[in-house]
């Protein structure tokens, strides 16, 4: 593990035990929704995709493609993980263990802010975009510190603030392009305050003027020219 790195391995196999181990099979049904209703439409069956910052493996687990990856420091993602996804249990700011043009999809949702400075977000994006194929997209979805401005730091391993202007620009300075940039998507957090039943979320998901309203995570999907 890099020493730059706040917590380290077993901090983050405490913190995470602690806050997801009471709504782990909500957040399943949450997250299958997520990806049937929206996020599929992305993810060809026959794609490379890779889960940065895995966590449980909630999306991963629910993804069908030809090739699974999930990357995360904590070991105990491999507890959760399905038979046939392949863990990289590494530092993300450091080489991925990938060849170049081999990825159709990195997918990364509430884990950019975990990182400590925009350094290490820097390296992990130039990793991503290295191993992406011309073409591949890289989807991130994160807290957007604009919306949540005091909630942001409720997490004691929240370290780096963002937008979705702020992760665009970082993107296109390294020659991305930005396919969607929605400020408010999805509503702030699942592991705290109200857990509206899962059909609430495909309803939400199909009406988008309500985004606004109650959304407070930004959606970047980028593609890699």
């Amino acid at each position: 593990m890099s020493d730059d790195l706040p917590h380290s391995a077993s901090d983050l196999s405490r913190i995470y035990a602690q806050r997801f181990a009471s709504n782990q099979a909500y957040r399943q049904r949450v997250w299958r929704i997520l990806i049937d209703d929206y996020f599929r439409q992305f993810i060809p069956s026959s794609a490379s995709v890779l889960d940065l910052g895995c966590g449980y493996g909630e999306f991963i687990n629910g993804i069908r493609a030809a090739r699974r990856f999930a990357m995360d420091l904590n070991q105990d993602a491999t507890k959760f993980l399905e038979a046939g996804v392949e863990f990289l249990c590494q530092d993300c700011s450091q080489p991925w263990p990938l060849p170049e043009r081999s990825l159709d999809v990195v997918f990364t949702s509430n884990f950019f802010e975990h990182l400590p400075d925009k350094r290490t977000l820097g390296l992990t994006l130039d990793q991503a975009k290295r191993a992406l194929k011309p073409g591949g997209k890289l989807m991130a979805m994160g807290p957007n510190v604009k919306h949540v401005p005091g909630g942001y730091w409720d997490f004691w391993d929240h370290y780096l603030p963002l937008t979705e202007l702020s992760l665009s620009e970082a993107l296109e300075n390294r020659g991305m392009m930005v396919e969607r940039c929605i400020a408010k998507f999805l509503p702030y957090t699942m592991a705290r305050g109200p857990q509206p039943p899962p059909w609430f979320v495909g309803v939400y998901l199909r009406l988008p003027l309500v985004w606004p309203i109650f959304g407070r995570q930004f959606l970047v999907i980028t593609a890699k020219p």
